[in-house]
This record gives C-alpha cells, structure tokens and sequence, in this order.
C-alpha cells in the first residue's frame, strides 16, 4: 500500500518558479547570440557506445528496436552537417543505472553547439552561462595534467598502469576484477573522483582541460600535442556540470573510435551495440569546425536552489 501523501511531487513551488526562469534565462542567453532552438527524437536508431553508458531501449510495434539517447549529440551533428549553423537544445536524456543524489535516470540537458568554436573559446561561453545564472564569479581553470601531479602525486599521461592501480590502493580503494580489466583509464577515473574532485570543491566554479586521448569520446585531438583531446569539464561545488569538446569531423576516425569501444564493451562483458550509421554519414559529408557541450541542467537547478539530493527536484 503505498504511503497516504505518495502523490506529491517533491519539487516545491519555490523550485519550480526557480527553474522556470532558469529555462527563460538560458533562452534569452541563446536567443541575444542569435543561436537557433531546435528539437530532436528522444528515440534513436543506436545508443552510446560508452562503456560507461548504458541506454535503456524500446522495441517499436513494427519490432524495430530504438534507444533512449543519452544525449541529443549524434541527431544535433546531423542538423550541422545540413548547414543549420549554431544550435542549442534543452531536452530529456536517459542513462539507466544512474540514481543517486547527483543522478537520475531521466533527466533535463542543455545541449549546444557553437560553429567556429574551439573548446578555449566555448569554456569561455559556458562560464559566461553558468557564472551569470548562479551570481558566481568568475570561473578557474586547470589542465587534467596539472590537477594529478597536485592531488594525485603522478603524472597521468606518463605513469604506467602499474603505478595508477597502486595508487589507488593508496588512496583506499579496492577495485573490482571487472573494474580492473576496464584499463588504465578506470584507474584515472577513481583518483579523479577520489583524490581530484575533492580537492576543486572548495574553489567554486572550475575548468578541467586536456583530457587524456583516450579519454576523448567525439573530441578532436590537440594537433601539437595529439596525446590530448581538447575536451573539458565544468565543475561547481565540486559537481561535475558540463562536459565539452571541440568536436571531432573525421568519420574514419569516429567510426574506428566506435569499434574500439564495441572492443571495450565485449572485454567487460558486455554486448556490442550498433553504430550510428547516420552521425557517420553525417561526418562524411562534412561537419563543419565548432565546439560542443552538455551541461545537466538538473544540476544547475540544485545548485541554484541550493539542495543536495536530485530528487528533490522531481515532480
């Protein structure tokens, strides 16, 4: 029997009055930089190849199988390849296995696209944003690199992963078998979360730059330093915020990246998934130079409203 009052949202007025003139500040963000508002399906022909992610999926009447994205990236690079120019979506994304005080499995993103962008110039446009929206100053910036060598003691692109894995151990954590055979960058992924993100916390908003390449997802590599992606992440408080890259437009690339991660997915025991063959073609024909990012807008509103648990906010 389910409690009496089980019927109520948990968002109260105040929230909701918050978050609908975050949506109307973000709007009027976008619409002063002339970007364009568009809206794409929430079902997808593929899912992420992520062997992070994992999508929830729909079988069609006509039996045709179809995934809840993730985000609205691979149909958003599609509309850029026809000439769209910049775009910006805010839209549902769905992520199964992610609950907890900072996850849900359905959630809101901000998702925007911005052509003749490099990533330096976008984390400028995301402090601009974000520091606005939640009255912050203005936001720090740190290299991957740099943040390991300080809190975590190893250079993260030069240590072997031998020494990643002892420093875990060192820092309290027992990975699992299945963590373990993930590779080098589960090590770097912990002592992130462990050892970096608590460190940052207290500085309020703060860049992180130059992933490692292996970590570059759809970013583009540096061209002089082509060990680094041009990815970066926002954090404020310690929460992971936006994640952005200036985007990758070689389709061979893309797709050998895809392969890879099916690879990645099977080592872990986990089934491959079908490649979007539509981002690809898009890729193909041309994408044209920009930069890309997501930020939670979930988040931001717990932020903004200064609660703890995401799930305050459902309604």
């Amino acid at each position: 029997m389910p409690a009496p009052d089980s019927w109520r949202p948990a968002a109260s007025l105040e929230t909701l009055r918050r978050r609908a003139q975050l949506l109307a500040d973000i709007r009027a963000f976008f619409g002063a930089r002339g970007v364009l508002e568009v809206d794409t399906d929430l079902l997808g022909p593929a899912p992420s190849s992520d062997p992070q992610q994992h999508c929830l999926d729909v079988t069609l009447p006509s039996g045709a199988r179809r995934y809840l994205q993730p985000s609205p990236e691979y149909a958003m690079k599609r509309l850029l390849a026809a000439g769209s120019g910049s775009i910006y979506q805010i839209c549902k994304a769905f992520r199964a296995g992610e609950d907890g005080p900072r996850h849900r499995t359905e959630f809101t993103l901000v998702e925007w696209y911005r052509l003749g962008f490099g990533y330096r110039a976008l984390m400028d446009e995301v402090a601009a944003l974000v520091c606005g929206l939640l009255g912050r100053p203005p936001a720090q910036a740190f290299s991957y690199g740099e943040l390991f060598e300080r809190h975590a003691g190893l250079d993260p692109l030069a240590a072997s992963d031998d020494e990643l894995w002892q420093r875990v151990a060192m820092a309290g954590i027992e990975p699992s078998p299945a963590l373990r055979a993930a590779g080098r960058d589960a090590a770097l992924d912990l002592l992130l979360t462990r050892l970096v993100e608590p460190a940052i916390a207290p500085l309020g908003a703060v860049f992180v730059f130059d992933y490692p390449a292996s970590q570059a997802a759809l970013a583009r590599l540096r061209p002089d330093r082509p060990e680094l992606a041009e990815r970066f992440e926002l954090y404020v408080d310690g929460i992971e915020l936006a994640n952005g890259f200036t985007e990758l437009a070689d389709a061979d690339e893309q797709r050998r990246r895809f392969e890879a991660d099916n690879r990645a997915r099977q080592a872990q025991g986990l089934p491959p998934v079908p490649l979007d063959e539509g981002l690809l073609a898009a890729l193909q024909h041309g994408l044209p130079d920009c930069a890309g990012v997501a930020l939670g807008f979930d988040r931001l509103l717990m932020l903004a409203c200064g609660l703890s648990d995401i799930a305050a906010l459902r309604v």
